[in-house]
């Protein structure tokens, strides 16, 4: 089951999350097939602001380890954590599963 995963950064986290970026890298690289799409909400001046990740998991309760186990959230960068069910209809890394 999809789940998109949209974490908002809290203000002036830029410098937590720059510092924070190799680990985060390295944890999304290792997620394998699971993640399906992620990256960052930019504000007007291009710079990160937040994230969006979409995932392939068992369930919400996956789902929700998988936005916990993130380094970004484990330094404390997100102000809020949204997690949604979500069913992709076009792209290509879509499933026709209905």
């Amino acid at each position: 089951m999809h789940f998109s995963i949209a974490c908002t950064d809290k203000p002036d986290a830029l410098p937590v999350r720059q510092a924070n970026r190799p680990d985060h890298v390295a944890y999304l690289e290792g997620a394998g097939e699971t993640l399906c799409l992620a990256g960052p909400f930019l504000d007007a001046d291009g710079q990160p602001i937040g994230s969006l990740l979409v995932v392939d998991v068992a369930d919400r309760a996956a789902a929700e380890a998988f936005a916990a186990g993130d380094p970004y959230a484990k330094a404390g960068v997100f102000a809020s954590v949204t997690i949604t069910a979500f069913r992709p209809v076009f792209g290509s890394w879509t499933k026709n599963d209905g």
